[in-house]
C-alpha cells in the first residue's frame, strides 16, 4: 500500500479510537493528532521496508582477522507487539569473523531494522543474531539485549526500573563458555 493510503487508513483508525475513549476529535489539541500518530507509526515500523541482509552486505569485506569484534551499548527502541507500547534499551553484539568483516556502523543499523518492527524482545535478540550469523558466515555471534518495557511500567504490574535481559549465541560462543565469559567481561568494562 502506498504511504499516502497508509497514512489515511491509520488516521481514520486513530480518530475512531479517540472517539471511542470519549475524546472530542474536533478539539484544537487533537485536530492533527491522527496525522501525527499515523506518521509516527510508519516511522516506528519502518523496519518492515528494509532488508537487514542488504544492510550488512553493503559493507561486507574479505578479511583474515579471526578475533572477536564487539559493538556494545547500541541504543534501540521498539514497540511491543502485545500492547504497542515502547520497549527500549541497549544491545551488545559480538561476532568472530570467518573470512569476512562488516563496517561497524552496519551492526547498529541491523539492530534498527529489526527493532523498527512490532516485536518481542526474545525474537528481536534471535533475529539480530541469526541475521549476522547467516550473512557473515561468522565463526560465532553473541547478542545480549537489556531493555525496559513500558507495558510493565505504565500498565499491568507497574514496576519501574525492571530490566529484561535476553541473549542468543551461535557457533564458537555456544561451544566455549570461556568465550562467552570474555564477551560478558568486555561489555561490563
Amino acid at each position: 500500500m502506498e504511504e499516502k493510503k497508509q497514512i489515511e487508513a491509520i488516521e481514520e483508525i486513530v480518530r475512531r479510537n479517540l472517539e471511542v475513549i470519549g475524546e472530542d476529535t474536533n478539539r484544537e489539541g487533537l485536530l492533527k493528532t491522527p496525522h501525527r500518530v499515523a506518521r509516527s507509526m510508519l516511522a516506528l515500523t519502518s523496519g518492515y521496508n528494509q532488508d537487514p541482509v542488504q544492510v550488512l552486505n553493503s559493507a561486507k569485506f574479505a578479511e583474515t582477522s579471526n578475533k572477536m569484534v564487539i559493538v556494545k551499548d547500541i541504543e534501540f527502541y521498539s514497540l511491543c507487539e502485545h500492547h504497542i507500547l515502547p520497549f527500549f534499551g541497549k544491545a551488545h553484539i559480538a561476532y568472530i569473523p570467518n573470512g569476512y568483516i562488516v563496517g561497524l556502523s552496519k551492526i547498529p543499523r541491523v539492530v534498527n531494522v529489526f527493532s523498527h518492527r512490532l516485536q518481542v524482545q526474545e525474537r528481536l535478540t534471535r533475529e539480530i543474531c541469526q541475521c549476522i550469523q547467516d550473512t557473515l558466515n561468522a565463526r560465532g555471534v553473541m547478542v545480549v539485549l537489556e531493555a525496559q518495557h513500558l507495558c510493565m511500567q505504565m500498565r499491568g504490574v507497574e514496576k519501574q526500573g525492571a530490566i529484561t535481559v535476553t541473549r542468543e549465541y551461535t557457533g564458537d560462543f555456544a561451544e566455549d563458555p570461556a568465550l562467552r565469559q570474555e564477551f560478558f567481561d568486555m561489555i561490563r568494562s
